[in-house]
């Protein structure tokens, strides 16, 4: 199953993102298999203001165990996160799904 994840950071947040980054980095890293696309939200100014998974897990159990562990979200860095599913038809270029 393949999941989006959009996640909007509480106002005033940049600091502790940039403070929190280097852990979220690194729990991507342990999931990294799961991982197909991934990316911070920009306001006007270019500055990150949130955030755009796309992540792929057998089952939602999967996808919320990953989410209980994101450093984002225990350190209060996403105000709201959203998911929904999704059926990836093209990937890199290339027909994967139907």
């Amino acid at each position: 199953m393949q999941f989006i994840i959009t996640a909007h950071d509480g106002e005033g947040m940049l600091a502790r993102r940039l403070e929190v980054r280097p852990q979220h980095l690194e729990n991507m890293g342990k999931i990294k298999g799961n991982v197909l696309c991934a990316g911070g939200l920009l306001d006007e100014e270019g500055k990150m203001k949130g955030s755009v998974l796309v992540l792929e897990f057998p089952d939602r159990a999967g996808l919320d165990e990953y989410l209980e562990s994101e450093p984002y979200i225990r350190e209060k860095v996403w105000e709201t996160v959203e998911v929904e599913t999704m059926n990836v038809v093209i990937l890199g270029g290339k027909k994967v799904g139907a």
